[in-house]
């Protein structure tokens, strides 16, 4: 039997609840499916780095390194500032792990509806694919003349050509196992370096896959499709900064947030790949067994999938379908008044 060593991070607010409901479903695919998970937790979070000055311990990347997947709760709460528990965990690990890739598949789930009026699930499924390792969120610039009336500030972009390409050429071999249909969101009418290379990059790459469409959209432009024509999408891949603003409007318009799963990959296998729901801590509901597990049970199967058990993630997905198209089992976001965990265990009974 194939044993997996998985890392949980359960983080903050309801990615600690959560957590517990998709650790539950992987562990119910594994007896089911025939292969076992070791699991160790860790608890790398905004409370750690109350009590200790640090998100994680300065050893944190080694410590991880030996697994072959990372489960990652929501992580954020008050008191610490977003960039400080962004840039102490999450960032650092994507980067350390080469995980160029946040790859989030978003689609109407059965028993859900989207807020585009009249839509239907064929009509509302798409992938963007972000770039997740350079771009617009780099630590290069500072802030100067602090408290002067001259203050200002400066945030520097990186773009790669290694960066661009491989990002794109991932783009590109996805869709050949989709519709063949590939979109790339620029922006090069208002950033005059940046933007223009990307395209330039993503027209060298484009001829290399000549069975594939292609075409490129400003980002507001591409916005606007999304709401007015998402059937027209399919692979969608853009920049760090314009592939995780367009990736959370793409989740808003089938079913929101709490159904959307993302994977931080690491395409060689070198290093863990990382899964997460899309989105947030949601402290104000936090403890309470209200929060939608749905995004990090999706996320979960992500992981597996990634893994090789494609058995198994295929039977996760069915099941969470099975229970929301049911719909006997709901979250308050969902129009329900069950809990966080009566809805994990659904999802885990239906498995078999």
């Amino acid at each position: 039997m194939k044993t997996y060593r998985l890392a949980s991070i359960p983080g903050d607010g309801i990615g600690v609840d959560v957590t517990v409901e998709a650790r539950k479903v992987l562990d119910r695919a594994a007896a089911l499916f025939g292969f076992a998970l070791e699991w160790t937790e860790f608890d790398w979070s905004c409370e750690r780095y109350a009590r200790h000055g640090s998100m994680m311990p300065d050893d944190g990347v080694e410590q991880l390194s030996a697994f072959d997947g990372i489960l990652l709760g929501a992580v954020g709460f008050p008191g610490v500032p977003d960039h400080v528990s962004l840039w102490g965990l999450l960032i650092p690990l994507r980067r350390a792990f080469q995980q160029y890739v946040n790859l989030r598949p978003v689609r109407l789930l059965p028993g859900t509806t989207s807020v585009l009026a009249g839509r239907k699930a064929e009509e509302l499924e798409l992938v963007v694919v972000r770039e997740n390792s350079e771009g617009e969120y780099s630590a290069i610039g500072g802030r100067h003349n602090a408290g002067r009336p001259d203050e200002f500030v400066l945030q520097e972009s990186v773009f790669t050509r290694v960066g661009v390409s491989r990002i794109i050429r991932y783009a590109f071999e996805l869709a050949r196992t989709r519709s063949s249909r590939v979109c790339s969101a620029t922006k090069s009418n208002g950033l005059i370096h940046s933007m223009p290379f990307w395209d330039e990059i993503f027209a060298e790459v484009a001829l290399e896959y000549p069975d594939v469409h292609s075409e490129q959209m400003h980002v507001d432009a591409l916005a606007a499709r999304m709401v007015q024509a998402p059937d027209r999408l399919d692979v969608v891949v853009a920049s760090n900064l314009f592939g995780d603003i367009l990736s959370d409007l793409a989740a808003a318009i089938t079913g929101g947030l709490g159904m959307a799963p993302s994977g931080n990959i690491n395409p060689s296998g070198e290093f863990p790949s990382m899964f997460e729901a899309v989105h947030g801590s949601a402290p104000d509901i936090a403890g309470q067994g209200i929060a939608n597990p749905v995004a990090q049970i999706l996320a979960a199967a992500m992981l597996v999938e990634h893994l090789g058990e494609t058995v198994a993630a295929q039977a996760i997905r069915t099941a969470v379908d099975r229970v929301l198209d049911e719909g006997r089992v709901r979250t308050p976001d969902l129009g329900g008044t069950d809990t966080t965990e009566r809805l994990g265990t659904a999802v885990a009974e239906t498995l078999g």
